[in-house]
Formats: structure tokens, sequence, C-alpha cells
């Protein structure tokens, strides 16, 4: 028999942060706990960041009677002349019965001990108070906190508890707190809490009380609103989703308004002032006719029928932070850039400071200058050096994440070239999954100085990551490299750079940062692992063609067709497992003997000398050798009598499987 199930955990109210980043796994956790009990039913979760609520329309009044088996030693191996062994009495005990009790089965094979008892289902409600307990304890917030006597923690006090099983309030405790089938309003319709006598009359009561509980609710609540105000005052309204995600957890009923800001403020940065508003409000930027424009958009968690009075406080809240970021760009810009005072702010212990990164970064973009032919090396020395100037800035010290940008505009009003102005914004992309890329091959060489220097640097002072731990984000700047190279098709080859640069990192040991960028690349590239192992296997260096030769052979190995050509291509492998294919293998063509070796060898030759626009196009072409190896395989005896003969031939396939060993090496794709 089944009945609804309404769970609610009240809660003060929970920081959004922590909260969202819980979320993913909060209705996996209670499903594992529904598991374990042996209770599973479907449920909904709900959330307002004043409670957290599990919701089953139909759940189970008991666990489903079970069976429990338990096979023993075989019973020559259990009884000895008539008498138990230990084998016996142990298998009992751990039964929990007599050693007379117990019974023997044929498994097939032996007669073994058996035992076998029917378990009857416990009562859910019996179970409920040590399920929620295991599952409020299962939550990882990163914070937690103690609140009155209490030596136990969580995220937030916990103020109530409902578990009501029908109409039946069951009875538990979560954190010294008592279940009951009372919740709490909107804090601006009652401090007081109402009851309810059944989940239906609960959900009413929520909605009648102020409180919109399904976060989907709320977010179509909000976006409504916002082009409602978009369509009345001819706006947009820039819709950050993170920031939507966090507004929809900070409140039970909002509601979103317009509010403005002075005009004198357009002149800072567009950046500075959404920065500002995001980050320190959490107000939505909103634009008309494509440009910024003063207005915002604030969402309200109030229910009040005048908001004329919310929106003045935060008009008022918010001008002091732009009065402030405007004394700042002002300062700056009057101060202008320069990396003098990195000289006394340390980069990391062993690695000096961001002056000396800065020095480091430029010996990097020299040599790639050098590499990809690039004429502006003075200008490129320049934007290096200039690169984190702006972290001495007032701007930055007080927006962190604006560095970079920041640079950009103080350069850019400076009068610098714009090579070295956009090299400044760009530095530090591709910042995230999705993020855009370096627009420009030159802003790219100061993007790859950047991310080099700090995988070389680090690695060199022991700073390396360490399972999910990676503090100076160099597993994102691997990427980024591989990103970059593939964007700007720049033959970035890493055992050449560290091999250029080795001096100036004296600890670094390249075969250890070689086998983390490469490990990164099974994480970047989308593809069959094995792919990726055998272009590595090619003795590739260049990241651009190691991208290339992925992007081209995986399509491939994922062709209905391959399995077929693979166990052709293995057989090549595996012929010339005893031979070294490093060196040059000599083909005496007078020594072939049958028609098959020496089609073979025409096709090859043919293959091996013609020029190729891509990798594709290649390994079509060794791809096409497929029928010619399948008849000499069925034809040819490899291993002639004659070792002349037999070297020839193995020659032969050897310089069949170098030809794809250019790209990927054959023999260590598995589908």
């Amino acid at each position: 028999m089944n009945k609804p199930l309404l769970i609610e955990i009240g809660v003060e109210e929970l920081p959004a942060i922590p909260f969202l980043k819980e979320l993913p796994n909060i209705e996996k956790k209670w499903s594992d706990i529904l598991e374990k009990f042996k209770l599973s039913t479907d449920f909904d979760f709900f959330y307002t960041p004043r409670r957290l609520v599990l919701w089953h329309r139909e759940f189970n009044l008991t666990q489903e009677d079970t069976t429990v088996e338990q096979y023993g030693a075989p019973v020559a191996i259990a009884y000895k002349d008539g008498k138990p062994t230990g084998a016996a009495i142990g298998f009992a005990k751990k039964c929990a019965i007599e050693v007379d009790d117990i019974k023997t089965i044929n498994n097939g094979k032996d007669e073994v001990l058996y035992f076998k008892k029917e378990e009857k289902g416990k009562a859910s409600k019996d179970l409920l108070n040590e399920m929620i307990n295991e599952f409020i304890n299962a939550l990882d917030f990163g914070k937690s906190m103690r609140w009155a006597s209490r030596t136990d923690s969580f995220i937030r006090p916990i103020r109530s508890l409902i578990m009501m099983l029908g109409e039946e309030i069951v009875e538990g405790e979560l954190y010294g707190v008592k279940s009951s089938n009372k919740s709490f309003a909107h804090r601006m319709v009652s401090y007081e809490p109402f009851s309810f006598d059944f989940a239906g009359d609960y959900f009413c009561k929520l909605d009648k009380n102020g409180v919109i509980l399904y976060p989907e609710d709320r977010k179509k609540i909000i976006l409504d609103q916002m082009k409602d105000i978009e369509s009345q005052n001819n706006l947009k309204i820039d819709i950050d989703p993170e920031l939507l995600e966090e507004i929809v957890a900070i409140t039970e009923y909002p509601t979103a308004l317009l509010g403005s800001f002075d005009e004198e403020f357009l002149e800072l940065p567009e950046e500075v002032i959404v920065t500002s508003m995001k980050e320190h409000q959490r107000y939505f930027a909103v634009y008309k006719e494509g440009k910024l424009s003063n207005n915002f958009i604030v969402v309200s968690n109030s229910k009040t029928e005048d908001f004329s009075f919310i929106v003045a406080g935060n008009e008022k809240v918010l001008r002091p932070r732009l009065s402030d970021a405007m004394f700042f760009y002002k300062n700056d810009l009057n101060n202008g850039l320069s990396n003098e005072g990195l000289k006394n702010l340390v980069f990391v212990d062993g690695l000096g400071s961001m002056y000396e990164k800065c020095e480091r970064e430029v010996k990097i973009a020299s040599y790639l200058a050098e590499v990809f032919e690039i004429k502006e090396k003075e200008l490129l020395t320049k934007a290096v050096m200039l690169s984190k100037a702006d972290l001495m800035s007032e701007m930055v010290y007080e927006f962190t994440e604006l560095q970079g940008l920041m640079g950009y505009y103080y350069a850019k009003a400076a009068n610098e070239d714009k090579l070295v102005f956009t090299a400044l914004k760009e530095q530090y992309l591709p910042d995230g999954e999705d993020s855009d890329l370096p627009s420009n091959k030159f802003s790219a060489i100061v993007a790859l100085s950047y991310k080099l220097d700090n995988l070389m640097g680090l690695f060199s002072v022991g700073k390396i990551p360490t399972g999910s731990k990676d503090p100076f984000g160099l597993r994102r700047a691997a990427a980024g490299i591989v990103k970059i190279s593939m964007e700007h098709k720049l033959e970035v080859n890493l055992s050449n750079i560290i091999d250029n640069l080795l001096d100036t990192y004296s600890g670094l040991k390249k075969e250890k940062l070689i086998e983390f960028f490469n490990e990164r690349l099974f994480k970047i590239f989308d593809v069959n692992p094995s792919v990726i192992k055998a272009v590595l296997g090619s003795g590739e260096g260049d990241i651009y063609k190691i991208s290339q030769k992925i992007c081209a052979l995986n399509p491939i190995v994922l062709s209905d067709d391959f399995k077929e050509s693979s166990t052709t291509f293995k057989r090549v492998a595996n012929i010339i497992k005893d031979i070294d294919v490093n060196n040059t293998l000599n083909i005496d063509e007078s020594l072939f003997e049958q028609d098959e070796e020496k089609d073979l060898y025409e096709t090859y030759t043919l293959l091996i000398n013609k020029k190729y626009n891509t990798y594709e196009e290649e390994l079509d072409a060794l791809f096409s050798l497929k029928p010619k190896l399948d008849k000499f395989f069925d034809n040819v005896f490899v291993n002639h009598e004659d070792e002349n003969i037999k070297t020839n031939r193995k020659n032969l396939i050897g310089l069949v499987y170098q030809a794809f060993r250019n790209i990927a090496d054959i023999k260590e794709i598995t589908i």
C-alpha cells in the first residue's frame, strides 16, 4: 500500500553559491538512501532559501519482504566423522542459528551448507527518521556552522522538520528539532508558523503565505517580469544564467524591479559597471540600443504593494559603489600603466616576483616569435612586460576579476599600439570551457607565453597538480594551449620549447611535464582513447599536428567498416614486432617472387611519394592498401626459408607500418 510522503527541512536562509554547487547531487543522494533502505520510488525535490522539500506522491508504507540465502563450505569440510568443524560452527554463528539447524543443498558440484530465511519488510515510518538524518549528513556544502549548544553542524541552523506520511505525522528528530505539521510563511506575511492537515493542504497554504515553492516557477516569474520591463521601456536586459540561478535560490517571492543610476557613471568601462552590479549587488545589467544604459534590474524578495522604497534603497546602495569605481578609474588613468610595482609582488615561492615572471614570459614570447615569424618583436616584448601591470591598479585591487581587462583600457587610453592593448585584454584566454580565444596571432603568443610559464615554472618548483587539486589551474592552462594552437594553426612543440628554455627553469623535469600535458589530451578530446594513444605513439610533438591527427583518425576508427580493416592492420603490426622499424628498411625488388609482393610494393611507392593536403587524405590513401595487404597475407609466406627473402618481405610490411606510424601507431588502436 502507498501513501503520499512530504518531507520539509526548514532552515535559516541558505547561502546561494555553496547551495547551488551541491544542488546537482542532492536528488542522487536521496535516491541512494531510498535504494539502501529498499524504498526506492519516484520523487520531486524543491527548494527555497528557507526550506528543502522532498515530495513522494506515492511512498511504500513498508519495505518489500526479502529472502536471505547463505551458502557455506562443502559438507565434507564442515563435518569430520559426523562432528561439526570450525567451518560449520562459523557458518551457524554467521547465520545466527544453532549448528543443528543448518541445512545442506547441492550447488551442482558439491553438497554445501545452506541457510534460508524470509525477512519481513519494516514499516517505512520506522525508518524515515534514520533516512533523513543520513540524507542531511550526506550533503556537502563546503562550509558548516554550529548553533546554540549543539556540537554537530550544518550549513545553516535547522528550525523545523516535517515528515508527513498521508495524514500522519511521522515521529522524528533532526538536529534537536522534532517533526511536526508546521511550516513557515514568507517573513513579510508572518513570523508565526502555520499548520496543515495533509500534503495537499501544505502546498496550498505555502502559496497563500507568500512562498513560491517550485524553483522553475520562480524563474519563470522573474523572466516574464523582465520581458514586461523590456517591452515597456524599450530596454534589453542581460540575463546572466549563473546570476539568475542565484536569484532563484535566494528568493521565495521574486519581483523584478527597474532601477537607475546617474548617467555620469557611464564614463566607466562597461565591464566595471556590470561587475560591480553583478558581483556586489546581484543586479542585472540593462542595455538600450546596443549600449549599456544607466539602469539595472534588482529582484526583490519582498511581498508588498509598494516597491518604490526598495528601488530607492538599491539605487542608494549602488551609488557609492560606482563612485568608488570612478575614483579608482580616474586615479589609475592619471598614474598610467607601470610594471615597477610588480618587482615587490611575489608570484610563487621559488619563482620570484611578478616582474620576473613577465621577464620569463618575454623569453618564451621571443622564442615563439621566431618560430611563428612574428615581425613586431619589440611590441611583443612591450605587451608582455605590461601584461600584469594592471595588478598594481586600484581598480584591479578592488575587482580582481577585471585583471587584464583594465590593462586593456589603460593601455588604450595611453595610445599604445592596438596589438598591445588587445593582447593585454586577451592574455588569459581561454579562461573557461566555452571561453573566447585570442583574436590574432600576436595575442595568441602573449596568451601562450603566460600559460607556458605557469606550466614550466610551477613544475620546476614542484607545484604539480595531484588528484583533484589544481590550485594554479595548470590543467586549464594545458587545455588552453591546445585550443589556441588549433584555433591559430600554431605548431607549438612543447619538447622544443622546453629544450630552448631549460636554463630558465633549472628544476624542470621535461618528461614529467610532457607526460602531464599528454594526459590532458585524453580529457580535452572526446574521442576513442586509443586514438590519442596511437597518435602519441607516432612520436609527434607538435600540439597542432597532434590535434589534426586525432581529428583525422577518430572518424575512421568510429566508422562501421573499421573493425574489418583493423584486423588487417593489426596483422601488419604483429608481423614486424621483431624488427626495428626505427631503422631504414631496405627493399630488394629482385628478391620478389610473387605478384602480390610486387603489386603491394608498387602501390605503396605510389602512395608514399604523393603529396597530401590533409591527414584525412593521407589516411584514406593508406587504408586503401587493405586489399593489397589481404592478398599478400593470403598468398605470400612471409617466413621464407631463405633469410634474405624473409627479411625483404618483413621490411615491405615494415614500410607500410612506418607510413602509418607517421600519423599514428596502428597497433595501439582498440575498438
